[in-house]
C-alpha cells in the first residue's frame, strides 16, 4: 500500500516538537530565568539534544502564549510580566469563564462537592506549608510551584463539572497568562491566607444547593485576587 502523500514523519515529528515545547515551558513556568533572558534556538537544541526545526516550531507556539517574545534579528527572549492593563484584562476574561462555569456546575453535585473539598485541603496545606517557610524567612520556588499548582487545581474542579469541553479549552488556553502573572510572586505568596478562606467560602457556598451562591463566591474571590496582584504590581 502507498503512502498518503503528506502525511509520512507527520507523527513523528509532531511528537518531537511536543516534547520541546513541553520541556521549554516547564523551564520558563519554573521562574528559573529573568524576564529579558535570551532564548537561543542553537543553544536550547543542543541542551535537549535535538536539531534546531523542532526548538524553533515551539518557540512559534510559546510566543504565542506570550510567554515569550520575538525581536526581528535578534531573536527570542523571556516576556517581561504582565502590566496593569494586561492583568485587568485577564481578570475580565477570568471572570467572564469561570462564574459562567460555576453556574453550569452547580447546582453542585455529590462528586463536585468531594473534588472541591479535597481539592481545597490540597491548597490549604501547600498554603501552611509557604506560610511556614515565609514565616522563617525563607522563599522556597518549589513550594510556591506546589502551591499555584494546587490553586489551579480547586479551580479545574468548578470548570470540568461544568460540562463543557470549550470552557475548559479556553482555560486552559488562559493558563500560560495566569503562570505569567504568578512569575512575579515566586518571590514569595503574600496573601495565602486570602485565598484559602475565599476558597473555603467558595466550598460553602457550593455545600449550600444553590446556583447564585457559588457564582457570587466565585466572583468576590477573583475580584479580590485581582485587586491583590494589581496592588503587588503597583508596589513593585
Amino acid at each position: 500500500m502507498s503512502a498518503t502523500p503528506g502525511l509520512r514523519g507527520g507523527i513523528e515529528r509532531r511528537g518531537l516538537r511536543d516534547h520541546v515545547y513541553e520541556r521549554i515551558l516547564e523551564l520558563l513556568l519554573s521562574g528559573g530565568l529573568e524576564p529579558g533572558t535570551r532564548l537561543g534556538i542553537d543553544t536550547i537544541a543542543r541542551d535537549l539534544d535535538v536539531s534546531p526545526t523542532p526548538v524553533r516550531e515551539a518557540m512559534v507556539q510559546l510566543e504565542r502564549t506570550g510567554l515569550v517574545t520575538r525581536e526581528a534579528l535578534k531573536g527570542y527572549r523571556v516576556a517581561p510580566p504582565l502590566g496593569a492593563a494586561q492583568l485587568a484584562e485577564l481578570f475580565d476574561a477570568r471572570l467572564m469563564l469561570e462564574t459562567t462555569a460555576a453556574r453550569m456546575a452547580a447546582p453542585a453535585s455529590a462528586a463536585l462537592l468531594d473534588e472541591l473539598a479535597a481539592a481545597h485541603r490540597r491548597h490549604a496545606g501547600a498554603g501552611e506549608r509557604v506560610a511556614d517557610a515565609l514565616a522563617r524567612g525563607r522563599v522556597d520556588p518549589a513550594l510556591t510551584a506546589e502551591y499555584f499548582a494546587a490553586d489551579t487545581q480547586f479551580h479545574d474542579v468548578v470548570l470540568h463539572h461544568a460540562g463543557n469541553r470549550y470552557l475548559a479549552q479556553m482555560s486552559e488556553a488562559l493558563g500560560a497568562q495566569v503562570h505569567r502573572m504568578r512569575q512575579t510572586a515566586l518571590r514569595g505568596v503574600p496573601d495565602v491566607e486570602e485565598a484559602v478562606a475565599e476558597h473555603a467560602a467558595v466550598v460553602e457556598a457550593f455545600t449550600s444547593g444553590g446556583v447564585d451562591e457559588p457564582v457570587a463566591a466565585l466572583r468576590r474571590h477573583l475580584d479580590n485576587v485581582r485587586e491583590r496582584s494589581l496592588r503587588l504590581e503597583h508596589d513593585g
